[in-house]
């Protein structure tokens, strides 16, 4: 039995599902304890996966100051532990976190509690809750750090099985998250006569909010590109794209890099800019392009387009294994498992 804790965003609640999945298709029993802020509900209120689903009214710490700060904190312990009743209804192997706000107060209590606490951190740069809690942490999973037992992320396995080599650049795909990315978008008609010329076919995925401002640009600028709002299978258009020009969340970052599809990066700017440092560790390793919205100009992905790919895409593939969320649900029940 284990009860999974965290989410607020989609980055943080992908792990917990990929996680879930790999649990309950063993035959466990997975609570999930999450926030009635951020997504945690849309995601996960109709799972009937779950035997049990806690949503608390977490809210964040770090973002708040003053008197609000110690507010804060002092909700999060009281959350903390009004969940005893919950530890010891179902008397919990293993706490797995998968970091955001709503995580706090059921990682406090199993540390309280001294219940086995697994922390998956998904950005390169470490979230603060999270730089305390590895201290207290059975095994800390992060796929940037070498003294982690797993460094593939958990991500679906379609994007390995549509992997290939990129060589020549004959199609390229603008992405910027289910919400779309404003900046992402505008950059796209600025540089879309240049990839017409080319003959380069453009896929967009505009973000639901922004779907028809993008239609009535292209239609403008005379370019037929294939928009997508969002679409639940947006694996198959990754696969059929030769370099993507994308936000790096976590999530996205590694499913391009599965799939072998190299990328030029334009980071979220804001949330303590973990975006950045998510693109930084492909740019370092000679991977991948990355630039602030502040430096990027049309001329830097111009300059991409007569590269030949070939070595980047095959090394992107090298740098994350398939079974991500197997391996990291190995080692948990290999040290929770009943003696």
């Amino acid at each position: 039995m284990y009860a999974i804790t965290g989410g607020g965003t989609g980055g943080h609640l992908t792990i917990a599902r990929a996680l879930k999945n790999e649990i309950v298709s063993r035959g466990g029993k997975v609570v999930f304890i999450g926030s009635t802020n951020g997504q945690d509900r849309e995601w996960f209120e109709n799972d009937s996966d779950f035997i049990e689903k806690i949503f608390l009214p977490s809210y964040g710490v770090t973002n708040q100051k003053g008197w609000k700060k110690v507010q804060s904190v002092a909700n999060i312990l009281k959350l903390a532990f009004s969940l005893n009743p919950l530890f010891e209804k179902y008397r919990f192997q293993g706490v797995i976190s998968v970091g955001g706000y709503s995580s706090a107060p059921a990682s406090i209590f199993s540390i309280f509690k001294r219940i086995p606490l697994y922390i998956h951190e998904q950005n390169a740069s470490i979230g603060k809750f999270n730089r305390v809690m590895r201290f207290f942490a059975k095994e800390f999973f992060s796929s940037y750090l070498e003294s982690s037992k797993v460094r593939d992320y958990p991500i679906p396995n379609i994007f390995f099985e549509t992997r290939r080599v990129r060589k020549k650049i004959e199609k390229v795909i603008f992405l910027g998250g289910s919400q779309g990315a404003k900046f992402i978008n505008d950059f796209a008609i600025r540089v879309a006569p240049e990839l017409h010329k080319r003959g380069i076919e453009i896929i967009h995925q505009t973000g639901k909010g922004d779907f028809e401002r993008m239609k009535t640009a292209y239609s403008k600028i005379e370019i037929e590109a294939h928009l997508i709002d969002f679409h639940p299978k947006l694996s198959q258009y990754i696969a059929q794209s030769d370099l993507a020009i994308s936000r790096s969340g976590a999530s996205t970052l590694w499913e391009l890099s599965a799939n072998g599809l190299p990328a030029l990066f334009i980071p979220y700017p804001f949330a303590n800019n973990h975006q950045w440092f998510n693109a930084k560790f492909i740019h370092d390793k000679g991977l991948g392009w990355v630039y602030s919205q502040n430096e990027i100009r049309p001329d830097h992905l111009f300059q991409i387009l007569d590269e030949d790919l070939e070595e980047k895409s095959r090394k992107l593939m090298e740098i994350i294994k398939p079974d991500g969320a197997k391996k990291i649900v190995d080692i948990i029940v290999s040290q929770t498992a009943p003696s």
